[in-house]
């Protein structure tokens, strides 16, 4: 099991850039495919990014693809999702999700196959 904890949501300026981090808990991080989702008000959670185990492949939704990107450090647990060029489109409660089953390309980018959550964290961008 992993607990995952983020951080670095905030309030930004259309065309500013955050990056949230992603902290989890035990000896087997590198065993889980790591994601990030975006819910906005009203709306369903959506797939942003994932990566796999060992940080080869990256995934992305075409709303952030060029604009950003994710990463991991297997040495210190935690999966990164640096976020330019940010639009008042991409407001929303950003979730880290984490699952250690084997997925393909298509598979990365469902809700249900992740197993574990954060609790999230807010990013508000102002026009």
């Amino acid at each position: 099991q992993v607990q995952l904890v983020e951080s670095g949501g905030g309030l930004v300026q259309a065309g500013g850039s955050l990056r949230l981090s992603c902290a989890a808990s035990g000896r087997t991080f590198n065993t889980y495919i790591m994601a990030w989702f975006r819910q906005a008000p009203g709306k369903e959670r959506e797939f942003a990014a994932a990566i796999s185990r060992g940080g080869a492949m990256t995934y992305y939704a075409d709303s952030v693809k060029g604009r950003f990107a994710i990463s991991r450090d297997n040495a210190k647990n935690t999966v990164y999702l640096q976020m330019n060029s940010l639009k008042p489109e991409d407001t929303a409660v950003y979730y880290c999700a984490a699952t250690p089953r084997v997925l393909n390309s298509a598979q990365v980018m469902g809700v249900i196959r992740y197993d574990y959550w954060g609790q999230g964290t807010q990013v508000t961008v102002s026009s």
